[in-house]
């Protein structure tokens, strides 16, 4: 058997080496020359599964290590007869780190008062319902938009013009969508985001096009009170300069690369693999993670709440850091910076996930035993 997969794609031969051969390809380099004898296609975001790369090859299994499913052509999986798996909410937990540490930043910056703001969440799938429920958790005002799921299920969800009108923080995490009355693509065009409250802050995690990149430049350029975080970018890995230098926080793809997150999406497809193959799964990812740089946090009961929850959640992932890192990327010509993306996705360092810090606090404080419960730490 022969496994093609992206050579970025973690614990590969841990989970997949007992299956057969594996061959270990950039995936943007991916092709119908390299999928050509192959038996199984193991992918993340930037590969483009479809009839063009797919038909006529071996390949019976497409395992995407990612949350969202839009570079996968799943008709012509269904008509073709080919068995597909992605990794819904393995990185969920990451971008909700990600999206807390972008808080603090800007809280940091403008001086303001969280626990004052009101929070717009447009879409409450594995990402946005888990983020939903952190800033519920921490007794924050939370609006929730999500139409298909207020079309299915009975819920407390909102229009998006409310939560336009009514927000001071606006979380994008739709999946992209390119047709149809949920069509998710330029979400937020020039119209909408000209709507925004005054001193709104925008933050994008979920897909680059969900957001007019180019109106959001010239809305930016005009209206200084509003604030953006952008960790995904319409043309990638292609960047707007201009639009990252208006950004508070700009990174590159990197809010759910954790790497509990980048892991557990492997496991999660050696696990539908293994389905697949009609045998039980062998490996266990309890069994190959290591263990978190920081053990413990202890806490006195005298605590400001407010410095605690930043220093809890910077403690596990500051996004000032890859900010940084992003910004030094965005020189020289355009190709120099498209390989610089993806080499910043590429070699990202080790980051944990805020569920596993373990916190002590000593002596009695319900504020903070909230704060800790509310992000999913362990009190211990």
């Amino acid at each position: 058997m022969l496994i093609v997969a992206d050579e970025n794609i973690p614990l590969l031969d841990a989970f997949f080496q007992g299956f057969g051969e594996i061959r270990r390809v950039p995936g943007r380099s991916i092709d119908r020359a390299t999928v050509e004898q192959a038996d199984v296609l193991l992918v993340r975001s930037v590969t483009n599964v479809n009839r063009a790369l797919l038909e006529g090859t071996n390949v019976r299994f497409v395992g995407t290590c990612t949350i969202g499913t839009d570079h996968l052509d799943l008709d012509y999986f269904k008509q073709a007869g080919v068995q597909w798996s992605s990794a819904p909410g393995c990185n969920a937990r990451g971008v909700v780190d990600y999206v807390l540490g972008s808080l603090m930043t800007l809280a940091e910056i403008e001086g303001a008062d969280l626990t004052q703001r009101t929070y717009g969440v447009v879409g409450a799938g594995e990402v946005g319902g888990r983020l939903v429920k952190v800033l519920k958790g921490l007794g924050w005002n939370v609006l929730v938009c999500d139409p298909p799921r207020q079309i299915a299920q009975d819920g407390d969800y909102v229009s998006l013009e409310q939560i336009i009108e009514q927000c001071d923080v606006i979380s994008l995490h739709t999946p992209l969508t390119k047709s149809g009355n949920g069509s998710t693509w330029h979400l937020f065009d020039r119209e909408r985001l000209n709507q925004l409250k005054p001193g709104t802050w925008l933050i994008n995690a979920s897909r680059g096009p969900v957001v007019d990149n180019a109106a959001l430049r010239e809305v930016l350029l005009a209206r200084e009170d509003l604030q953006a975080v952008l960790d995904v970018w319409e043309g990638e890995p292609e960047v707007d300069v201009d639009l990252a230098d208006l950004c508070v926080l700009a990174t590159p793809h990197i809010a759910g690369y954790s790497l509990d997150g980048k892991q557990r999406g492997t496991a999660q497809i050696y696990q539908a693999f293994c389905v697949h193959l009609g045998q039980e799964p062998s490996i266990q990812l309890s069994d190959l993670l290591p263990p978190p740089w920081l053990a413990e946090v202890q806490l006195n009961a005298s605590t400001d709440p407010a410095w605690a929850l930043a220093t809890l959640c910077r403690s596990v992932y500051d996004p000032r850091r890859d900010d940084a890192d992003f910004r030094r990327s965005l020189v020289g010509t355009v190709e120099e910076q498209r390989r610089a993306f993806d080499l910043l996705r590429k070699n990202y360092p080790e980051r944990r996930e805020i569920d596993g810090l373990k916190v002590r606090i000593n002596g009695e404080s319900a504020v903070l035993s909230n704060i800790v419960g509310a992000l999913g730490a362990v009190s211990v």
